[in-house]
């Protein structure tokens, strides 16, 4: 961690005790836990949802329920998070923490690939997360935009947008994981049904307004 990243952190306000043992069991327990959103994303999802007021959320790719967690605490207590995650091995870790969070019952967890999921939920969403198996971003968008889950206002949040950087250099060859966020990114600007600005926080996140 640089100079520049240790005082943001000390300039924001820390995060909960619940949230740091979350995240350091993620690190303890799960292959690849810089998948997990952290403290700065955390607080900045916590923060649009303040904002936005949204009644229905949609998160795709709950890891082990940090980003879903952050979600749920900035939801009005009527208002509901889906959140969709694909790997079924890490469901319990994500349930024990939803269980034991005072926000845990705004939540429902659904395990499987969310274009199954989606569908079955048939849900129009007021605010969608992004952050699943980067090679489905396109197919993630076409569903959403396509298939009537999003409205005039639905606001889409879609991470790892920058993909470390790769996004700006030529693709490797077989790289499917660049190459889909590429084509997601064209698809979102090239699309006159939304708005859109490209946030470099982390890995960076396009924030997409459906008009």
């Amino acid at each position: 961690m640089d100079k520049l990243e240790q005082y943001i952190l000390d300039n924001t306000k820390p995060e909960e005790e619940l949230m740091h043992r979350l995240e350091r069991e993620t690190y303890l327990r799960v292959i690849n836990p810089r998948m997990i959103s952290g403290h700065l994303q955390g607080k900045l999802l916590e923060m649009l949802v303040r904002m936005m007021r949204p009644k229905r959320v949609l998160e795709i790719g709950t890891f082990t329920g940090y980003s879903a967690l952050s979600i749920a605490r900035g939801l009005e207590d009527d208002a509901r998070l889906d959140t969709i995650e694909v790997d079924d091995e890490l469901e319990d870790i994500a349930a024990k923490y939803f269980e034991a969070s005072e926000y845990g019952h705004r939540i429902r967890q659904h395990v499987g690939s969310a274009l199954d999921v989606v569908p079955q939920l048939g849900e129009v969403y007021d605010m969608v997360f992004i952050d699943g198996d980067k090679r489905e971003y396109p197919a993630y968008y076409d569903m959403l935009m396509d298939g009537g889950y999003v409205h005039s206002g639905t606001m889409l949040l879609a991470y790892n947008i920058l993909w470390y950087g790769k996004v700006a250099e030529p693709t490797a060859h077989n790289d499917k994981h660049t190459e889909a966020i590429k084509e997601f990114n064209r698809r979102v600007v090239e699309d006159g049904r939304v708005d859109n600005v490209i946030i470099p926080i982390r890995d960076g996140i396009n924030l997409i307004r459906v008009k």
